[in-house]
């Protein structure tokens, strides 16, 4: 059995697609489907199961899957150590990124690693904190951004308090105010985010045991914000993702304060490229504050 097909499987159950993995690896896709076929025939049994509705991995299929990620990631590791032994910086990269990240961090830390260190592969997978979580726990990206959920499993390198601000349009009453007292959103319309995974809003109301009038809840700060500017309620929303919005909205800080904590989970035994990664990221974080 040889790496190229663990890898071929691997990218064909991150997109669920013969079409998409293929494009992505650069192969056609009928050597993605005859690697998948050689595959199932060395194993002895079903890896996939295809339908006209699309297809899943067999209960067969996603406990290998699991292995061969683990066998993909050692040689990865070993890769990255004869590199670093021969005193190179050269290797593969997976990263986790919420979108507020994505937008505002990576494209000035890619082009740190692409002008210092060109012989990193970054590559980013957009999600929300809970994909990016089930990502990490099944290996298939390297690091990620979470809100400050420690665990075990993971390292946690803490890197900003991102402030909750309260976004309201110029109609609401709360317009001219300079700051707000969380109470006063009480039974009020409000926009709810519904992130997965720990909702830093949502713990926030509860903690002062305040219930606004719950009218959406939208999981795109794009889609919240536009409610707000017609004047369909209100929210709060973390500022690294209300950087750009219309004339019309005020941000205003709440009285008590609050945010989100945003930092890099990774594993304990990190790659040479990860722990780099996570070095040029931390360095840049502290230049900014």
């Amino acid at each position: 059995m040889s790496l190229v097909k663990y890898e071929i499987l691997s990218k064909v159950a991150e997109q669920m697609s013969f079409t998409k993995a293929a494009e992505t690896l650069g192969l056609t896709q009928s050597a993605v489907s005859h690697a998948i076929s050689s595959l199932e025939k060395e194993l002895g049994f079903a890896l996939i199961h295809r339908s006209r509705t699309g297809m899943t991995l067999t209960s067969e299929g996603q406990t290998m899957l699991v292995h061969m990620r683990h066998v993909l990631d050692a040689d990865e590791l070993l890769q990255q150590e004869a590199a670093q032994i021969l005193g190179l910086t050269r290797g593969k990269v997976r990263i986790g990124v919420i979108s507020s990240i994505s937008s505002n961090w990576m494209p000035e830390i890619i082009q740190i690693m692409d002008n210092n260190y060109p012989g990193i592969q970054v590559e980013l997978r957009e999600g929300d904190y809970f994909e990016i979580e089930q990502w990490l726990q099944s290996g298939e990206v390297d690091a990620g951004f979470l809100n400050g959920e420690k665990s075990d499993q993971f390292q946690f390198i803490e890197l900003r308090h991102d402030p909750l601000l309260c976004i309201v349009s110029d109609k609401s009453p709360l317009y001219d105010k300079e700051e707000i007292d969380i109470v006063e959103l009480e039974n009020m319309p409000f926009i709810m985010t519904s992130y997965r995974g720990k909702n830093d809003v949502k713990l926030l109301l509860e903690q002062y045991h305040v219930k606004p009038n719950i009218r959406f809840e939208l999981s795109e700060e794009v889609g919240i914000i536009s409610m707000i500017t017609h004047n369909l309620g209100m929210s709060i929303l973390p500022k690294l993702v209300i950087d750009r919005f219309p004339a019309s909205l005020r941000t205003i800080p709440l009285k008590q304060g609050g945010y989100r904590t945003i930092g890099l989970a990774l594993k304990h035994q990190a790659s040479p490229v990860t722990k780099k990664f996570a070095e040029i990221l931390k360095t840049w974080v502290e230049e900014q504050n």
